[in-house]
C-alpha cells in the first residue's frame, strides 16, 4: 500500500493546484469549451462541479453560447415511424431523430444529433409534439388527438429532464375539452414556464364565447397552478393540428391565435398574448378578410423580435406570411400587420406533381421556421426542406426529408437543469 503513497500524493497536489486557481480563470476555460467537456469536468473535483452547477455559471454559460453560435434544431420522424403514428399500429424501433445543423453556414452541415432519444415508446400515439424550445430546454407534449397529460422538458445537451405532474385541468375535472400548450422563460424570477389554456368543448366553446381556464408550471416550484388573471372569452386551437405551429414565445411572451364572437363577426380571429413576467393577457386584432376562415388554419412564429402568421394556403391559393411590423407598439391594430411575400405553388417548381390524368391540385410548401438571416425554412408537398430568401427568392434544398411531424426551431446549446440535482433525471 504505501507503494501507492507518492501517487495519491501526486494526485492530490494536483487538484489542489487546480482548486486553486481563481473562479474567472475558471469561468473563462469553461465557457470556452464544448458541453460534453464541461460535463466532465464536474468529475474532476468538488469545486469544479460546485462553480459549473452555479446558477450564475449556467446563466453566463448561456448568455455566451448565445452570442457565440446559430444552431436550429430539427425534430424529424422516420417513414416507418410516420406511417405506423398515422395507421395507428404498433411502432417499431425507428425512433424520433433529433439533430442541430448550423444556421450561420452555406453548406448547412449538421452540428450535432442527439441520438439516444430517452421516450422512445412512451408516447400513447408513438410521437411527441413538441411545443417549442427555449434556452436549450425542449418542451415535449404528449397531446396528439389524445387527453393525455404527459409533458416533458428535456436539455439533450446535459442528458437531463423533467417529467412534469399532472395538471389541473383534466378529463376527469373538466369533461371533453380543447387545450393549447405554450411554453417560454421568465426572466423577472429566472423561471420556466409551461402555460395550458383549457376550454371546454360546449355551445359556448364552438362560439368562442367560453373564458379559457389557464395554468401555469413552474420549473422553480415544481407544481401547476391556476392563473388569477382572467381572461377574455374566446376558444384557442386544439393539437390535433399538428402540422401547425400554435405559439410563439417572443419577447418574454406567449403568443397564440384564438377567436371569438361579436355582434359583427361570428369567428374574429386575434392573438392572444400571455405575458410571463406579470401573467396578464392582452390581444392583438389580425387584418380584416373577406373569408372568415382565413386565420382558422394559421400558423404562429417567432420573426426576430417580433411574430409572423402564415395562411397555408387553404383558403386561398398561396402562403401568406404576414409580420407584425413595430411589435414595442401598445397600440398594435389590425393596421400594424403586413404581408410581406405570397408564395404560389411554383416555389419550387421541380415539386409540382404533374398527375398522369384528372385535375391539377395546386401543391404550395409549409412553413417551418424563419433563420436568423430571415429566410423561411419550407417543408415542399414531396417533403423536402427547403430554405427560401424572401428578397431574392433563392431556394437551397437542405438536404433533409421531413414528415408531418417535422420541427423545426432556433436553438442554442445550454447547461439548463444541471442545478436541478433533485428535480431532474438523468439518463
Amino acid at each position: 500500500m504505501s507503494d501507492n503513497l507518492p501517487e495519491v500524493s501526486k494526485s492530490i497536489t494536483e487538484e489542489a493546484l487546480w482548486d486553486s486557481l481563481p473562479h474567472e480563470i475558471l469561468t473563462h476555460v469553461f465557457l470556452h469549451l464544448p458541453i460534453k467537456s464541461i460535463i466532465t469536468c464536474t468529475s474532476v473535483s468538488k469545486t469544479w462541479k460546485s462553480l459549473i452547477q452555479n446558477p450564475y455559471f449556467i446563466s453566463t454559460h448561456l448568455h455566451h453560447s448565445s452570442n457565440n453560435k446559430n444552431l436550429l434544431l430539427f425534430r424529424l420522424c422516420p417513414k416507418p415511424l410516420a406511417k405506423a403514428v398515422k395507421q395507428l399500429k404498433r411502432i417499431g424501433d425507428e425512433k424520433e431523430v433529433y439533430a442541430l445543423h448550423w444556421d450561420d453556414n452555406t453548406n448547412f452541415h449538421q452540428y450535432t444529433s442527439f441520438d439516444d432519444f430517452p421516450f422512445h415508446g412512451q408516447s400513447a400515439t408513438g410521437v411527441f409534439r413538441v411545443v417549442g424550445t427555449c434556452n436549450g430546454l425542449i418542451c415535449l407534449a404528449d397531446d396528439l388527438n389524445t387527453y393525455a397529460y404527459n409533458f416533458i422538458l428535456w436539455n439533450p445537451c446535459v442528458k437531463k429532464y423533467v417529467r412534469l405532474p399532472n395538471p389541473n385541468f383534466s378529463f376527469r375535472t373538466t369533461g371533453p375539452y380543447t387545450a393549447a400548450v405554450g411554453f417560454g422563460f421568465d426572466s423577472k424570477t429566472n423561471d420556466y414556464k409551461v402555460v395550458r389554456f383549457v376550454t371546454p368543448e360546449d355551445r359556448d366553446f364552438e362560439e368562442g364565447e367560453f373564458t379559457p381556464r389557464v395554468e401555469v408550471y413552474s420549473l422553480a416550484t415544481g407544481e401547476w397552478r391556476v392563473v388569477t388573471a382572467q381572461c377574455s372569452k374566446c376558444a384557442v386551437r386544439d393539437t390535433m393540428r399538428v402540422y401547425l405551429r400554435l405559439q410563439a414565445f417572443v419577447n418574454g411572451a406567449l403568443h397564440l391565435v384564438c377567436y371569438k364572437t361579436t355582434p359583427e363577426i361570428r369567428f374574429l380571429y386575434f392573438v392572444l398574448v400571455f405575458d410571463l413576467e406579470d401573467e396578464v393577457f392582452r390581444e392583438i386584432p389580425l387584418p380584416k378578410h373577406s373569408d372568415m376562415y382565413y386565420w382558422e388554419w394559421v400558423s404562429i412564429l417567432a420573426y426576430g423580435n417580433s411574430i409572423a402568421v402564415i395562411e397555408p394556403g387553404y383558403s386561398v391559393d398561396t402562403l401568406d406570411i404576414w409580420v407584425l411590423k413595430n411589435y414595442a407598439d401598445a397600440d398594435a391594430d389590425a393596421s400594424s400587420w403586413t404581408k410581406i411575400i405570397s408564395l404560389d405553388a411554383q416555389a419550387p417548381p421541380q415539386d409540382i406533381p404533374r398527375p398522369l390524368r384528372g385535375s391539377y391540385r395546386k401543391k404550395i410548401p409549409c412553413a417551418k421556421a424563419f433563420r436568423k438571416s430571415g429566410e423561411v425554412i419550407l417543408e415542399t408537398s414531396r417533403k423536402r426542406l427547403v430554405s427560401r430568401n424572401l428578397e431574392t427568392q433563392e431556394v437551397k434544398d437542405l438536404g433533409i426529408t421531413g414528415s408531418k411531424y417535422s420541427f423545426v426551431d432556433p436553438y442554442v446549446e445550454s447547461l439548463v437543469l444541471l442545478d436541478k440535482p433533485d428535480l431532474a433525471v438523468t439518463y
